[in-house]
């Protein structure tokens, strides 16, 4: 079975995130999003897995079930050199023991735990408890495991179980690292609110032989990733080397010249994009034969909101999102296999703006430095000079 799957989620417990990320919420939306799976993120916090085992019914095997969406137990962990890692967990009982152990000082106040354990001691950690482990959203500048390692290898000694390319990449930038090549890579939203353009703006189809930790055990194992869907990747907030403050484009060669200190003030930060072109020992990708196909989109709510300039939580926005889930089911529904004459039906400048996505066509002004880019679709945009030698 095809399933929908977005795996690093958080809580209302982790920092920056939404009060109302509770299994109440986060069900019914990820139900209208079109996800099958969802991982509930967290899964260290005592009392998040409380709320977990007092919201949901276990239907055996590790899923655990509300308002018929079905969740497996995640976490995120942030280890040596501030790097983030994703662990997918068998059951509660393995959860909470695994939190007990867990050395940590933060484990009680914040969703992501921290700890001083290396990616080698975390991945070891892991696997006693026959959880699955990788290095989430890999390549970002602030936390990824490739902003402190030239290799994977010299983060976990061995091969994780998967690679998060995070908001920022995609496999094609990814595959031209060639020590990649044997990895599964996931697409997920690391969503901090419940909204459905925030679950699932990136997600992975999965075959599956049914819902349980043992199938995404053995799919993994199996590189059943059957598709990739996430955002184009200079849409990602740290795609280009830019300021954290003014958020301006500044060539990286220049920022390092600079210190990776902006004529503003503030620092500068390194992007993903350049990031990979160090790493990177390929000229172009090249895919290996089981890397599926990786689709750009980007959540209906923020299309419809880059088409009309206007708030993506407005009534407008939300009005029209509406329209369209009642009409066609799922957003994911819309977004990829929904007829474009069917959609015009409701709206005709958001079909054009899908179009565009299933085309291609579409052209975005990059992110960096903590701002997400922008996409245009009607509106006449200036575009952002990148800081050379010359004008710094």
């Amino acid at each position: 079975m095809l399933v929908n799957a977005d795996f690093h989620t958080h809580s209302c417990f982790s920092m920056a995130s939404s009060k109302d990320m509770v299994i109440r919420n986060i069900a019914p939306k990820s139900k209208l999003k079109g996800l099958g799976l969802l991982g509930t993120g967290d899964g260290f916090h005592p009392k998040w897995l409380d709320i977990i085992e007092e919201s949901t019914i276990y239907s055996g095997d590790g899923i655990y079930t509300a308002d018929d969406m079905d969740f497996v137990l995640t976490t995120e962990v942030e280890g040596k050199n501030r790097i983030h890692h994703l662990i997918i967990i068998p059951d509660l009982d393995i959860a909470r023991e695994m939190s007990e152990k867990l050395p940590s000082k933060n484990k009680n106040s914040d969703g992501r735990p921290k700890t001083k354990l290396g990616g080698a001691e975390l991945l070891d950690f892991a696997h006693d408890y026959d959880c699955l482990i990788g290095p989430a959203h890999a390549f970002t500048p602030w936390t990824g495991m490739y902003k402190s390692y030239g290799s994977i290898y010299d983060c976990y000694q061995k091969a994780p179980d998967f690679v998060e390319l995070g908001l920022s990449a995609d496999t094609s930038m990814a595959d031209t690292v060639s020590e990649l090549k044997d990895f599964v890579f996931l697409t997920n939203s690391d969503a901090h609110s419940p909204w459905p353009h925030r679950l699932g703006r990136e997600f992975n189809q999965m075959e599956l032989e049914d819902i349980s930790y043992s199938s995404i055990k053995k799919a993994f194992k199996m590189r059943d990733v059957k598709a990739n869907y996430g955002l184009v990747p200079n849409l990602g907030k740290y795609h280009m080397t830019a300021c954290t403050k003014c958020h301006k484009l500044i060539d990286p060669i220049v920022a390092r010249e600079n210190k990776m200190k902006c004529s503003c003030g503030g620092t500068v930060k390194k992007g993903v994009d350049f990031r990979i072109s160090e790493i990177a020992d390929l000229d172009k990708p090249v895919h290996p034969d089981f890397r599926p196909k990786y689709v750009h989109l980007m959540p209906l709510a923020e299309i419809i909101s880059s088409v009309y300039d206007k708030g993506v939580t407005t009534k407008f926005v939300q009005g029209i999102w509406q329209k369209l889930i009642d009409s066609f089911d799922t957003e994911i529904n819309v977004l990829i296999n929904v007829p474009l004459d069917d959609i015009k039906k409701i709206d005709g400048n958001v079909a054009l703006a899908i179009e565009s996505f299933r085309n291609n066509t579409i052209e975005v002004i990059p992110g960096g430095g903590g701002q997400y880019g922008q996409i245009l679709f009607k509106k006449e945009v200036k575009k952002p000079k990148v800081v050379t030698l010359d004008s710094f």
